[in-house]
């Protein structure tokens, strides 16, 4: 049985009295098994990164700069490895994986440039012979708590602008499929970082109030479900720590009359279907405004569904594979269930999906649903699997009513020719990010990433410019140089308007 290990001060941390299964989605077996630590553990890497990190503050961000490119290239050049680790782990298509890296490589590529990124402001003559600058210095020690869904992704979205600004980082991913983590700190440590800069400790929620509580760790970053993310938000903040806490998502996709359907189904297939529904920016509802539009996208979605072919993880003609776990298979099979029972028309189901020659795996095949309404629960709550939901729209103004007023706020999309509505949507809807005839919005690497309402907890996006606000606190100096005259003439007046 092979076994994961935590990554401290450089290497492994030793044996473990607690473990996790990991298994292989496409097989249904357990194929590893992971250590789980405590705040013991913790300690150690606490104490790890508190020996490096006011030195790798004070390297100047050129040198630091340095370091990512190094690992830029190290992931370009093992990034077949990483995608075929994360995959065989996860259970997503190995395509896929490799979009999931690739993600996480834009924002270590917005990181090369943080001594651009860290320049402050500088204001001369604020007063009389009075000069205002300001400065971003790290906090010290970040830590990270990931999700399964993005193994690559979400940590290095996280710890490549936290160490660029100057920190040391804790990372905790999921003990689902922890190996492409670990396999990033060493491509880390190899990249010329030095012992004890990045760290990944595994663990359960024992691991997670660890770090919640520990006083030498200023700021967390999370990434997961919305109730786990308020609970985290709450009990971080009450421990005066900066939070971000990014939740669950249910994202809906606006069909007006006018949109191009084939072009609409089409996103729909990869939007809604891809990696088996398991992001947080899937489109898992779409939201034709009218009948007769709805009618004819149905029509079109129904054969294009069914072409989809589910398959391994290596299957190279896979649309999309297994979901992660056999509970979570089960979850989502059983928010189908909900659903009929609640009225709505399983279109095609795709529960009891098999593939011959890997009945044990966890598939679940595409589902559609129809005549889905806004007081049932399985619309209100996330599956997170491969299952879209149509939910009609009588006009313009209901469309913008039904994501507005979900309890998440993740993404929305809107499919349309008429530049006036998609103008019109985007400055009105109550969501975070919005895509114009984008399935999965997700902002590129120099903005930001963020949602409302119960998708987001704190106030401060992920990467880009926003991240670094994150991982940094800002130092503003008044300095005056005066000349040493006596008589009081160049007595300190506060600068003002006036």
């Amino acid at each position: 049985m092979r076994q994961v290990d935590h990554f401290i001060a450089g290497g492994a941390a030793g044996s473990a009295t607690r473990t996790h299964k990991i298994w292989n989605p496409s097989t249904g077996e357990v194929q590893a098994e992971v250590a789980l630590g405590d705040a013991a553990l913790l300690q150690k890497a606490v104490d790890a990164a508190k020996k490096v990190q006011p030195e790798w503050a004070a390297t100047n961000p050129q040198r630091r700069a340095r370091v990512m490119f190094a690992f830029k290239e190290l992931v370009e050049a093992n990034k077949q490895e990483l995608a075929e680790l994360l995959s065989s782990e996860h259970g997503k298509v190995v395509d896929d994986a490799h979009g999931d890296v690739q993600r996480g490589l834009e924002v270590i590529e917005f990181a090369c440039g943080i001594p651009q990124a860290l320049k402050g402001e500088y204001t001369q003559s604020a007063g009389p012979g009075i000069d205002v600058y300001s400065m971003r210095q790290p906090l010290g020690i970040g830590a990270g708590i990931t999700p399964f869904n993005f193994p690559a992704m979400i940590p290095m979205w996280m710890f490549g602008m936290a160490i660029a600004a100057g920190n040391a980082f804790i990372l905790k991913p999921s003990e689902r499929d922890p190996s492409v983590p670990v396999r990033l700190a060493e491509l880390f440590l190899e990249a010329g970082a030095p012992e004890g800069l990045l760290q990944v400790v595994h663990g359960d929620k024992e691991m997670v109030d660890a770090i919640l509580d520990h006083p030498d760790i200023p700021a967390i970053s999370f990434v997961g479900s919305s109730d786990i993310a308020q609970y985290i938000y709450s009990r971080g903040s009450a421990n005066a720590k900066r939070v971000q806490a990014f939740g669950g998502a249910k994202n809906h996709g606006i069909v007006m009359p006018d949109a191009d359907l084939d072009q609409v189904v089409n996103d729909l297939a990869g939007a809604a279907f891809g990696s088996a529904g398991e992001r947080c920016m899937a489109l898992p509802v779409v939201v034709p405004v009218g009948d007769d539009t709805a009618d004819k996208l149905r029509e079109k979605l129904i054969p294009a569904i069914n072409a989809l072919r589910v398959g391994v993880s290596n299957d190279p003609d896979a649309h999309y594979g297994p979901v992660v776990t056999p509970e979570h298979k089960a979850r989502v099979e059983g928010w189908i269930d909900t659903a009929e029972k609640e009225g709505a028309e399983v279109v095609i189901d795709g529960r009891g999906f098999s593939l011959q020659g890997h009945e044990n795996g966890f598939f679940v095949g595409p589902t559609l649903l129809d005549r889905v309404t806004t007081d049932m629960e399985s619309y209100k709550e996330e599956i997170f699997g491969p299952v879209l939901q149509i939910v009609r729209a009588k006009d313009f103004e209901e469309a913008v009513r039904l994501p507005s007023e979900h309890q998440y706020g993740n993404g929305v999309a809107i499919f349309t020719r008429n530049g006036h509505a998609a103008r019109e949507f985007a400055s009105r809807v109550n969501v975070g990010m919005v895509g114009i005839n984008v399935p999965i919005p997700v902002p590129v690497s120099y903005h930001s990433f963020g949602g409302w309402k119960r998708s987001g907890f704190g106030d401060i996006d992920q990467y880009g410019m926003e991240g670094l606000k994150f991982w940094t606190k800002a130092k503003k100096v008044t300095q005056r140089w005066p000349d040493g005259g006596g008589d009081g003439s160049n007595a300190f007046v506060i600068p003002t308007m006036g």
